[in-house]
C-alpha cells in the first residue's frame, strides 16, 4: 500500500510539473549599442533598433522559482553620424554596423502571482552568443560628392597579430548577463530585458577586464506566443 501511495505521489508530482512546463514563440524589438566609455556607458544617438526572435521554454519547476532558456535569433550592433560642418545635408558621414547572433539565454526566472492564470516576472542569468553573419555601412558627402560602402562583417580569433580591430572584423563569442521583468498571461507574455555584454567585441581586445568599452549593450522589448495552449 504504501508502494502504492508513493508511485501516485511521485505520478501528480510528474504532471504538475509537466503541465506547469511552457514552450513560446518570441519575437520583438532591439534597441542596440555598443559602450563608448572605461565605464560602460554608451552615446544615445548611435543606438540601432533591430530584432530578436527565437523559441524559449520554461521549465515549470515551481509556481514561485522556474528556470528559463532558448535559442534566440537577433541583431546587435549600433550607427554613428559625423557632420564636418553646421550643415546636415552636406560634408557628412553615417555609419552602420549590423551583426547578427544567435543567443542561448539562461535565466533564473521568479514568478510573483497577480490574478490566476497571470504573473509578473522578473529574470536574471548569463547567456552566450555566437556571430553568423551581418553588414557594415558607411554612407558619405563630401563636398557635395556621394559615396556608400557596404561589406559583409567577418568573425575572427582573438589573436591581435591576425586580425585589425575595425567594427566589421568582431569576436565570435560574446558572453555577458541578462536582467529583465515582464507579465505573463495564459496565453500571452509581454517582456522587456537588458543585456549586458562582458566581452571586448573587437577581434584585437583580449583582455575583456581592462575596462568597459566596446562591450554589446541592448534593451529588448519582446511578445511571446506559448505553443500547444
Amino acid at each position: 500500500m504504501k508502494r502504492v501511495l508513493n508511485v501516485l505521489v511521485m505520478s501528480g508530482l510528474l504532471t504538475v510539473s509537466a503541465t506547469a512546463q511552457k514552450t513560446y514563440v518570441q519575437g520583438g524589438l532591439n534597441l542596440s549599442n555598443i559602450s563608448k566609455t572605461t565605464d560602460g556607458q554608451t552615446e544615445k544617438n548611435n543606438m540601432l533598433a533591430s530584432f530578436n526572435v527565437g523559441l524559449m521554454h520554461q521549465f515549470g519547476l515551481s509556481p514561485v522559482v522556474d528556470l528559463e532558456t532558448g535559442l534566440l535569433f537577433e541583431g546587435r550592433g549600433s550607427k554613428a553620424e559625423t557632420y564636418f560642418t553646421n550643415s546636415t545635408d552636406n560634408n557628412y558621414t553615417k555609419s552602420t554596423f549590423h551583426p547578427l547572433y544567435f543567443q542561448v539565454p539562461v535565466n533564473l526566472l521568479f514568478k510573483v502571482p497577480l490574478a490566476t492564470g497571470t504573473d509578473l516576472l522578473f529574470n536574471a542569468g548569463p547567456y552566450a552568443a555566437i556571430g553568423v553573419g551581418g553588414k557594415a555601412k558607411t554612407e558619405s558627402r563630401i563636398l557635395g560628392i556621394d559615396s556608400k560602402s557596404e561589406t559583409n562583417i567577418k568573425f575572427t580569433s582573438t589573436d591581435p597579430n591576425e586580425d585589425d580591430a575595425a567594427y566589421d572584423k568582431l569576436k565570435r563569442f560574446d558572453f555577458g548577463l541578462n536582467f529583465g521583468a515582464g507579465i505573463s498571461f495564459k496565453h500571452l507574455l509581454i517582456k522587456a530585458n537588458y543585456g549586458l555584454g562582458l566581452t571586448k567585441i573587437n577581434s584585437t581586445q583580449t583582455n575583456n577586464n581592462e575596462n568597459d568599452k566596446n562591450k554589446y549593450r541592448t534593451m529588448s522589448f519582446s511578445v511571446g506566443i506559448p505553443i500547444g495552449r
